[in-house]
């Protein structure tokens, strides 16, 4: 669908709409409704589910949103968190740098100082996307935090988080101690990020506040131990950086042993391949249409090392887009903390030594990543629109219809009761022909519709059966309602990487 089309629709059904829509909307931030919040939830338990099932030592946080100012002085986020604006010099029209060029460059600006950035807008003649003026001013740097009065008198400045991340640096001592000093460590935190964009833009995916999960693992560099030989054979959609440079842009597919043979660390690619699985037989993305683009040195974000950016083709989007990425950051945070805070943050190791802690990084859109979700399995069948959300993603797993609403309403309304008690969560619908209520739950992804009938009510309640459908292939079968959520709560569960008998990471006491 184009992504007018795709944003019609989820705005029709509920799923989200712009912020303070009755004044006309708020740039770059969006209301979820009941549909979009419970995907939402469903995105974040199955990221929890596979990431944090990883290791026994992966905790999930809740830190908070505001920071001091000494927080992101230390980070690097004052004088690094920033992206080339540029400002029409007729209309006076602020426009990201990138936005402006993602024809001429569409793997980013990345890497190219402000002036580079002003010779390749005056060589292709680009134009303000508001006036059509070629009068576009010297791109400048705009940091992209909010900060916000802090303090009674309110002269102390705070920050809004510009990434979950630091509530990981910031809560790592004490969880060092939670952990009992054992590395690897993992810390989870799902939350709001806040960036003051300057242009949002794609809805969902250039926003001014919106959701993260990211997962900092914590670990000696010289000690840290995967099951390489677990997914050594697993083939890996990749563009390297350096093919990039040569003009080749279209990437290849290679085993992960040949990742860690070029020089990336075991590590490193062992989760590289666990983000590939989570992204492909998690959230059901097909195979072709997932890649991960190798940042070079002069493109990635000031505090990594390597960076490979998790991508999806989206029809809506008009290509690849970023849905996550892995980073090794090595010690630059604990660094930068250690030395502005005074505080002493290594671990120590088995032998008695201490060691201050590498990072690696799992960060995932939530927000983007329920857009693709709509992209990719949002499809037109025949005469009806299918969301062929897995069934653990769904917003609302069962639908429970009345053949006939005077006949059959009060049995029905029973069963979702019993349903919901039994933790399968329930919609109930009566109104308009069962064919229409089957068009409203197959458009919103509901996996499981069940229809009670005649038939249902003379056998009596806890004796009765009723019609399950099935959402893709609209198949249908007579079950006894007393087996109804034993057969489709195991459908509810989110993988695990032990689902594939992956062996864990372990820390070692």
């Amino acid at each position: 669908m184009k992504i007018d089309e795709l944003y019609a629709l989820l705005r029709r059904r509920g799923v989200l709409w712009p912020s303070a829509e009755i004044y006309g909307g708020a740039q770059g931030l969006y209301d979820y409704g009941p549909l979009g919040a419970a995907l939402k939830r469903r995105i974040e338990d199955a990221w929890s589910a596979w990431f944090l099932g990883l290791s026994r030592d992966y905790y999930r946080i809740e830190p908070s949103e505001i920071v001091p100012e000494s927080v992101v002085r230390a980070s690097g986020h004052l004088e690094n968190f920033t992206d080339p604006e540029v400002v029409c010099e007729a209309c006076h029209t602020p426009v990201r740098a990138e936005t402006l060029l993602e024809k001429e460059r569409p793997g980013g600006v990345d890497g190219l100082t402000p002036s580079q950035i002003g010779e390749v807008l005056r060589a292709h003649q680009i134009r303000c996307p508001t006036c059509g003026s070629t009068a576009l001013g010297v791109p400048r740097p705009f940091n992209l935090m909010f900060s916000i009065p802090f303090g009674v008198d309110g002269e102390e400045r705070a920050y809004l988080l510009p990434e979950t991340a630091q509530g990981s640096y910031l809560a790592f001592a004490r969880m060092r101690d939670v952990g009992r000093k054992a590395l690897p460590l993992g810390i989870g935190v799902i939350g709001k990020a806040y960036r003051n964009e300057i242009a949002p833009r794609q809805v969902l995916f250039r926003m001014r506040a919106f959701t993260q999960a990211e997962l900092q693992i914590f670990f000696d560099p010289n000690d840290f131990a995967v099951p390489f030989a677990e997914v050594r054979d697993e083939k890996v959609p990749v563009v390297r950086a350096a093919e990039r440079e040569r003009g080749h842009a279209e990437g290849e597919v290679v085993p992960a042993s040949a990742l860690a043979a070029s020089g990336l660390p075991e590590f490193y690619v062992y989760h590289l391949v666990h983000l590939l699985r989570f992204l492909r037989d998690v959230l059901g993305y097909p195979a072709e249409r997932i890649r991960f683009l190798e940042k070079s040195e002069a493109e990635r974000a000031f505090y990594n090392r390597i960076q490979f950016d998790a991508e999806v083709f989206l029809e809506s989007l008009g290509g690849f887009k970023e849905v996550g990425a892995i980073h090794y950051r090595g010690d630059y945070d604990l660094t930068r903390h250690s030395v502005a805070s005074g505080k002493d943050l290594a671990a120590s190791r088995k032998d008695g030594s201490s060691v201050l802690p590498h990072v690696l990084e799992l960060t995932f859109g939530v927000d983007r990543n329920l857009w693709a979700l709509a992209d990719v399995h949002l499809v037109h069948d025949g005469e009806r629109t299918v969301w062929r959300l897995p069934a653990y993603l769904a917003p609302v797993p069962l639908a429970v219809f009345p053949l006939i609403a005077k006949e059959h309403a009060a049995y029905a309304l029973r069963l979702a009761d019993a349903m919901a008690t039994e933790g399968v969560p329930v919609q109930y619908d009566d109104a308009s022909s069962i064919g229409r209520r089957y068009a409203r739950m197959d458009e919103v992804g509901t996996p499981y519709c069940v229809t009670v009938d005649g038939e249902t009510v003379a056998e009596g309640p806890g004796q009765g059966t009723v019609t399950l459908r099935a959402r893709d292939s609209r198949a249908q079968e007579r079950i006894a309602t007393a087996e109804l959520a034993s057969r489709l709560r195991p459908t509810l569960r989110p993988p695990r990487p032990t689902d594939r008998e992956v062996p864990a990471v372990r820390s070692v006491r």
